[in-house]
């Protein structure tokens, strides 16, 4: 997601040592929160290792029941939650209550559900070895550190939260400073709910800062680093992750495609990409930033998008229903406008919206739809992060599929076609973590057993799902006994004979054809006890 600064430049302090917090929506100046030194962030990581210690020996029957006190939490307090993210993101309550509520609470519900079963001990294949048994095991890693974004404050910090207590971890986050606010409320609830299931609160910490937070954490003694935030600020995280060899996931930037078939469902279709590109304000790493859409039906998709945006209601949404909220920093807002302004430069077509609103109240931006984007603009190959719709003709599949590939990111896609095959077909050839048929894909993060991630510069690694969890596990690979044997497999000294044997063993067993393999075996038979 666009993060355009370094990891916490860009916001600064009123004061000395805080960071100030304000209502994107309404300017209203919420508080401020106290900035973390490096040596702060050393003596939590130290916390962190201690209290990960006991919670290592947990049984999964404890980390369970940790998880669904904190889900309780979750849904008990659900408008309290809402409340507070609407006030630091300026987002719609709706938005808070499904984009991050929903997903949070079907994240519990499957790890509680399926967290053991992906932990437990794995038999495996021992190959040739028949005398001994093969197993991964899963360990906890330690302690994780979690670099997240502004966008989503109260999912970005449960998501990594639920995986790193159930594999037996502690996890020590820095929030976006954008929204100290909300994060910090949001984990001294965390820390409470921990301490009166009777369990060291010291397990969930966060750090809270600028770009010197950031950069401690990732030198820090931590054991995994999940970043999820730019390209930009990624290489930074991969850099001073190298200093000590710590394992990252990276959650980076997304430009996605969705591709509509001449022969889809319009209606279908163009719901799906208002949800794609105004969800959030189409601040999500997961937006529908390109929509291609097949050239026989280009016009009416257009048609039909335009009548929508034209209904849609923004402003602050704690005074009333709206569909579109306020733009969360105001760089973001300035990196949008810039992005509009430079795509109507270089020939796109403004269709609807297409600039700043409510000046006055706060930072919002109109829900914009842009036509006749072509590759080789600026706005098609750089991730806008706003309310910007982007439609693109296509000629047929094969150019909706080269013009999908045709950028550096390669997060999500959706395809959407009434010919499931053609889809499938489509999909397969789309270089992305992530695809959706017939949806927008951020609907994937609902399926949890799925995995949630990207390629190319759209990171690696994968979040959600098995490999997610695993991700924060040592993967411990075991060999044993299935039938115990004292003779000693003696090696040493070398025997004359070792070379030919185990020659002709590799001829028996993997040569190519009849003859090689019978040579080996017959080799093997003329051998000499």
């Amino acid at each position: 997601m666009t993060i355009p600064m370094q990891i916490g430049e860009g916001l600064r302090a009123a004061e000395p040592g805080a960071i100030p917090c304000v209502d994107p929506a309404t300017k209203e100046v919420l508080g401020s929160v106290r900035v973390d030194t490096p040596e702060d962030v050393a003596r939590a990581v130290a916390r962190a290792k201690s209290a990960q210690r006991l919670w290592r020996k947990s049984s999964f029957a404890e980390r369970r029941e940790v998880l669904r006190k904190l889900m309780a939490y979750t849904v008990e307090h659900k408008d309290e939650i809402c409340l507070d993210i609407q006030r630091d993101t300026g987002k719609t309550r709706e938005n808070a209550l499904i984009g991050e509520i929903w997903p949070t609470c079907e994240k519990f519900r499957w790890m509680i559900k399926s967290g053991e079963k992906h932990l437990r001990p794995e038999r495996v294949s021992s190959g040739l070895l028949l005398h001994k048994k093969a197993r991964l095991e899963f360990h906890p890693i330690g302690v994780v550190a979690a670099i997240i974004p502004w966008n989503y404050p109260f999912q970005n910090i449960v998501n990594p939260i639920i995986p790193a207590l159930m594999a037996g971890n502690a996890i020590v986050l820095k929030p976006s400073e954008w929204v100290a606010w909300s994060s910090q409320r949001f984990i001294e609830a965390f820390r409470a709910v921990l301490a009166d299931a009777g369990h060291d609160p010291d397990l969930i910490q966060a750090v809270q800062g600028y770009g010197a937070t950031g950069a401690a954490l990732v030198r820090a003694e931590v054991d995994m680093i999940l970043f999820i935030g730019s390209v930009k600020n990624g290489r930074r995280v991969i850099e001073g992750s190298a200093e000590r060899i710590t394992p990252v996931v990276m959650e980076l930037g997304g430009k996605d495609a969705f591709i509509v078939c001449d022969d889809a469902d319009l209606e279908q279709a163009v719901h799906a990409a208002m949800a794609g590109c105004y969800v959030n304000c189409g601040q999500n790493c997961v937006a529908s930033e390109r929509i291609l859409v097949h050239e026989r039906i280009c016009e009416a998709f257009e048609k039909r998008a335009a009548s929508l945006v034209g209904q849609l209601r923004q402003g602050n949404s704690r005074e009333g229903l709206v569909d579109v909220g306020a733009i969360i920093t105001p760089l973001q807002l300035d990196i949008i406008d810039k992005a509009v302004q430079g795509a109507i430069a270089q020939g796109a077509r403004l269709v609807a919206g297409g600039k700043r609103v409510l000046s006055d109240q706060g930072d919002y931006f109109e829900p914009t739809i842009l036509a006749d984007v072509t590759p080789d603009m600026d706005i098609a190959q750089e991730e806008v992060f706003g309310p910007v719709m982007l439609l693109m003709r296509v000629r047929n599949d094969a150019h909706a599929i080269e013009i999908a590939n045709g950028i550096s990111y390669g997060l999500s896609s959706s395809v959407f076609s009434k010919d499931r095959r053609r889809a499938r077909a489509i999909a397969r050839e789309l270089e992305a973590g992530m695809s959706a048929i017939n949806e927008f894909a951020g609907i994937t993060y609902m399926a949890q057993d799925l995995t949630f991630g990207g390629v190319k510069e759209s990171g690696y690694g994968r979040m959600n799902g098995r490999e997610g969890l695993r991700s924060m596990c040592n993967v411990k690979a075991v060999i044993d006994d299935r039938i115990p044997l004292t003779r000693a497999n003696e090696m040493y000294p070398v025997r004359p004979a070792l070379y030919p044997t185990f020659g002709a063993v590799i001829d028996l067993i993997y040569g190519r054809g009849f003859k090689r393999r019978w040579r080996g075996l017959m080799q093997l038979l003329r051998r000499k006890p």
